[in-house]
């Protein structure tokens, strides 16, 4: 499986001209969701295999590319982090899936938020071809100028911001950025009904449909 990661900046939906310039790959990521101990709404992330090819190191949502066999793009989600994980994904409840990204590859991704209901019952199982480390980070911090560094790019003529976000947990600092920074920015401005505190200021394309409408939040 091919994970998702990218440092291009995601985008939205579409032009009839980007449908004739190319036919899209699609892949899904799992926004997964859940509370601590103290009421606090975080998410899962990975930490890409140092011995990969690719974006080695980089910091990622489960997911990855669309196999012939999965139904939806839930079904991608949930089987890449199955496999990459541990997850079992009896344990998500999916609750929506959000609006698309493009990554600078030109992979559309559809992030799939699902709700881990107990966290006491997730039992990591890593694989270490792919991840080195799990860990989890509260939601909101995406939202706040504390922990964020930002560059400005261009990419196809567009100007765009280039977030990156520093977590420190005991002795180790993530850096999350590129498009998985997008795509939590994205994903807690819907479940927070609110925006950043920073000018987002992303790249805006228009995507030939390549799944269903992306469902609200409930």
């Amino acid at each position: 499986m091919e994970k998702v990661s990218d440092t291009g900046d995601p985008s939205t939906a579409a032009t009839p001209a980007a449908a004739n310039l190319f036919q899209p790959r699609r892949a899904a990521v799992l926004v997964c969701l859940f509370h601590d101990a103290a009421g606090e709404l975080r998410v899962l992330l990975t930490k890409r295999a140092s011995s990969l090819s690719t974006h080695s190191g980089e910091v990622a949502l489960p997911g990855g590319k669309a196999e012939e066999g999965d139904a939806d793009d839930a079904a991608t989600a949930l089987r890449e982090a199955k496999e990459e994980i541990g997850l079992d994904p009896t344990l998500v409840t999916v609750v929506s899936s959000l609006e698309h990204f493009l990554s600078k590859h030109l992979l559309v991704v559809v992030p799939v938020v699902g709700i881990l209901s107990d966290i006491q019952a997730f039992k990591p199982v890593l694989d270490v071809d792919e991840v080195d480390d799990i860990f989890d980070v509260p939601l909101e911090m995406f939202l706040k100028d504390e922990r964020r560094r930002s560059e400005e790019r261009e990419w196809m003529g567009q100007a765009f911001t280039l977030h990156h976000f520093d977590y420190e947990k005991g002795d180790k600092t993530y850096v999350i950025w590129g498009l998985t920074a997008g795509i939590l920015i994205h994903a807690a401005s819907v479940v927070y009904q609110r925006p950043p505190d920073f000018a987002e200021r992303r790249v805006q394309f228009n995507l030939p449909k390549c799944s269903k409408e992306p469902s609200p939040m409930p």
